[in-house]
Formats: C-alpha cells, sequence, structure tokens
C-alpha cells in the first residue's frame, strides 16, 4: 500500500511538473499578430516595425496577418473569438476599440466584455493638409478662408467615424467654422482628390502623409500634438498658431482574446515594453512620424476609457451620426 502511493505521490508530481513545464513553455510556437487593416496602411507599418523588435524578446517569431475590412470590424471580431492562449493577438487603433464602438452600436464585438488589453505600443499625431493650390499657408489664413465661404470648403477622412472623422469635426467645432464632410474608403483615395484641389483638408496620420508633404503634393498647416514633434520640430502645431487646447492622436495598442492567462498577458507586455526601450526602435518610430509609449495592460486599459469618453462627448455635443 505505501509502495502504492509512493508511485501514486511521484505521478502526481511528474504531472504537476511537467504542466509547470507547459505554462513556462509560452510561446512554443509563433504568434499571430493580426492586423486589421490593410498592408501598407499606418497600422500594418507600425506592426512590423515593433514586432521585429518584440519577437526577439518573447522568443518567437511574430507573424502579421491583414485581415483588413469593414473599418478594422473583421481582423478586430476574428482575434476576439480566436482561442484565448496567447498565440492570436491584435494591435488595435483608436478607430477600432475607442470610436468604433461609439459610433456602431452593431459591432460584433465589445471591447470590455471580448478584449484583454496587453500593452499601449505607439502613438502618432495627426497633421493637417491641405492642396497646394489652396491660397492658405498657415492656420489663420485657412480659417478666414472658411469663414469667407461656409460650406464651400470640405474636408476629406478615411471614413465615417473614423479618427480622422472626428478630428476634422473636432476642427470644425474650435475653429467655429462650416465644412462638408466627405468619407472615403480609406486615406489613398483622398489623397487622389486633395492633389487635384477637390478636397480642401484633411486631418491624418503624420505616418502616411509625410510622403506627400516631402513630395510637394499637399502642403503641412500644423500639427494635432500640443508640442513640436522632434522628427518635425519646423512644423507648428494647431495649438501654438491659436486654436488652443486643439490635440489629437491616434493609439495603437496590442490585445488578446478575453480569458487569455494572466501570465501569458504579462509575458507579451514584458517584451513589447523591452522592445519598446530599445533606442534603435524608438528611433525608427520616429522616422515613421511615431513615438513609442508602453507601460501596464492597466494602464492601457484607463488610457482607452477616457479616449473613448471623450469622443463620445463630442459626438454628443456635435449631434453627429455616423452610418
Amino acid at each position: 500500500m505505501i509502495r502504492f502511493v509512493s508511485h501514486w505521490l511521484a505521478a502526481l508530481g511528474l504531472a504537476l511538473a511537467a504542466g509547470t513545464v507547459a505554462a513556462q513553455a509560452y510561446p512554443a510556437r509563433p504568434v499571430r499578430l493580426v492586423v486589421p487593416f490593410p498592408a501598407g496602411g499606418a497600422t500594418d507599418v507600425l506592426a512590423r516595425a515593433i514586432t521585429l523588435h518584440a519577437a526577439g524578446k518573447l522568443g518567437q517569431q511574430i507573424v502579421i496577418d491583414n485581415k483588413p475590412g469593414a473599418g478594422g470590424t473583421i481582423g478586430s471580431d476574428m482575434v476576439a473569438k480566436a482561442d484565448p492562449d496567447g498565440y492570436t493577438l491584435l494591435i488595435a487603433t483608436g478607430s477600432t476599440h475607442s470610436v468604433g464602438p461609439i459610433t456602431n452600436p452593431r459591432l460584433p464585438y465589445k471591447v470590455e466584455q471580448d478584449f484583454v488589453p496587453v500593452v499601449d505600443v505607439a502613438r502618432t499625431s495627426a497633421v493637417m493638409v491641405v492642396p497646394v493650390s489652396l491660397p492658405a499657408r498657415n492656420l489663420a489664413e485657412f480659417i478666414a478662408l472658411a469663414k469667407a465661404q461656409p460650406g464651400r470648403l470640405n474636408f476629406g477622412s478615411s471614413g465615417n467615424g473614423t479618427n480622422s472623422h472626428l478630428a476634422g469635426e473636432l476642427f470644425k467645432a474650435q475653429a467655429g467654422v462650416f465644412m462638408t464632410h466627405i468619407p472615403y474608403r480609406g486615406t489613398g483615395l483622398v489623397f487622389n482628390d486633395m492633389v487635384s484641389g477637390q478636397v480642401h483638408m484633411l486631418m491624418d496620420n503624420y505616418v502616411t502623409s509625410q510622403g506627400h508633404i516631402r513630395d510637394g503634393k499637399l502642403r503641412a498647416i500644423g500639427v494635432t500634438s500640443l508640442q513640436r514633434l522632434p522628427f518635425a520640430p519646423d512644423l507648428p502645431t494647431l495649438h501654438e498658431q491659436g486654436l488652443k487646447g486643439f490635440e489629437v492622436s491616434n493609439w495603437f495598442g496590442i490585445y488578446a482574446p478575453r480569458g487569455t492567462p494572466a501570465d501569458i498577458v504579462a509575458k507579451v507586455n514584458a517584451a513589447f515594453n523591452q522592445a519598446l526601450r530599445d533606442p534603435e526602435l524608438q528611433k525608427r518610430l520616429g522616422a515613421l512620424g511615431a513615438t513609442a509609449t508602453g507601460g501596464t495592460p492597466q494602464q492601457m486599459g484607463a488610457m482607452v476609457a477616457a479616449d473613448t469618453a471623450r469622443w463620445k462627448r463630442l459626438i454628443t455635443e456635435r449631434k453627429l451620426v455616423v452610418e
């Protein structure tokens, strides 16, 4: 009997040890990071830059999987329904997880119920751009032009309810101008019509606008951060040009499906934080017009909640209807 018990205890010990090893083994295979937007866009470009560094810290390859469609909804919903084992993650944005839930009550997922925040990875400021043919070289001249022709100027966006749409609405409210909103299916199409002079203003990520500005196709009026960007020090902020307190940024963060074990979340969080402290990655993100962030899952959750509340106030005050 004693021998039987000792064998049983030994077997139990081996089983527990094996379970512990299995838990510590994560990740034992490549991790998939779903990008819910097309390849080449701001989210995709930033995700690829960051994961190159984070993979080495995590000890496994991080494979980018672009699942675009419906303003980021398709890819986000795929991750919400994935196994919560740490092998399927999402890089979300303010459009998918702050603005989207407000403007689209029919989303197939709920941020707080279906996801767990892992880490805030980057922030980008928007830049206000206009066609070079427009006779406005600074913010004061643009506002004067818009006030002199109420309703004649328009602003483009990457779609109803996106950050670029709401940034334009916030600008209208603070500048006291009336402009017409023209939604597109992505900023690439907006750029085409801006170059031809059919669209008169766009608030877009600096990441995707800088090439058009550099090539002289669009004119940058100012950035939407409160301080000048270190990688564009000659470009003034809208705040310093008289639009006091105007600030718009877009965040990028990693989410896992709800139910993902806390130890796995902690391990992924640590890997990304290590990567984001790397001066080489910080320099790379700066060249893309982004700033490395980082922090705890709790800090990311609080940031997203505050961002959501801010946009909800704007949508309510402006009585915006987004379809």
